[in-house]
């Protein structure tokens, strides 16, 4: 039977390295907290048992904090995981947060910041992969956002950027990609249509992201939120106005659902 002094003894003894000893007493820890582990920063109480009930572990969402808050959280997260992302990050909070933090990446276009602690982190899961469709250049910021998000949940993405309907051409040439993928990310702002054209061209789950790029009467992404909620196309499910995250994180789900039925 594995308990606290058992390990410790084989780390004394050389049997054991350092960083298996701490996954044997997370583990014990876990199974000890039926409530989840948590650690409580005073501005912030992490959950440090997402990872374990979800498959992924807390998400540092960045505005309305501050940047010394966002380092202070991220360096807890890259304690507990070997993967950390963090999304609505300003460049001068990233700015800092680098410079406190090692190997931490920062996508300007997507506002993300990224760690992973080995290079089997990167390391995709399984075989296919998931694309993430934008109808124009302005939506790049949400789109990236679900791309990355989705790539260090352990998926391969395949960007298929600036293929809206005024242009329908450009997105017939690679439906191919679009098709073979387990699940589509669709971003668009305007009307939204290419939601629609997607969804009722392909055989797999398509979640629309509606961006807030438009003229006046688009509203903020209320008209493309709108009509993809009211798309005809069946299998097509709605995110938030520019939650690049949400959708990229539900492309995953699926994504690793259909890995354990390979």
């Amino acid at each position: 039977m594995i308990n606290v002094e058992s390990i410790l003894k084989l780390v004394r003894s050389g049997d054991l390295d350092v960083s298996e000893a701490q996954r044997h007493l997370d583990e014990i820890m876990n199974q000890s907290s039926p409530n989840g582990r948590v650690d409580d920063l005073g501005f912030a109480t992490l959950d440090l048992d997402r990872e374990r009930r979800t498959g992924f572990p807390e998400v540092i969402y960045g505005e309305g904090k501050t940047a010394e808050q966002v380092a202070v959280i991220f360096e807890r997260l890259m304690q507990q995981s070997d993967r950390v992302l963090a999304t609505r990050i300003s460049q001068d909070k990233a700015d800092y947060v680098q410079s406190k933090l090692n190997g931490v990446t920062y996508n300007p276009t997507a506002r993300v910041l990224t760690w992973y602690g080995s290079e089997a982190a990167r390391k995709p899961e399984g075989k296919g992969y998931i694309a993430v469709v934008c109808a124009g250049t302005s939506d790049l910021p949400v789109a990236e956002e679900a791309a990355l998000t989705a790539e260090i949940m352990g998926c391969r993405v395949e960007r298929i950027f600036d293929v809206g309907v005024a242009g329908i051409h450009r997105l017939f040439r690679r439906l191919d990609v679009i098709r073979d993928a387990t699940a589509i990310v669709v971003a668009a702002g305007m009307e939204g249509a290419l939601t629609s054209v997607v969804g009722g061209l392909v055989s797999k789950p398509v979640i629309a992201v509606p961006t807030s790029v438009g003229y006046g009467a688009s509203f903020q992404g209320l008209a493309a939120l709108l009509a993809m909620l009211n798309s005809c196309s069946s299998g097509v499910s709605v995110v938030n106005i520019d939650n690049g995250f949400g959708a990229g994180y539900n492309a995953a789900l699926i994504h690793k659902i259909s890995i354990k039925r390979d």
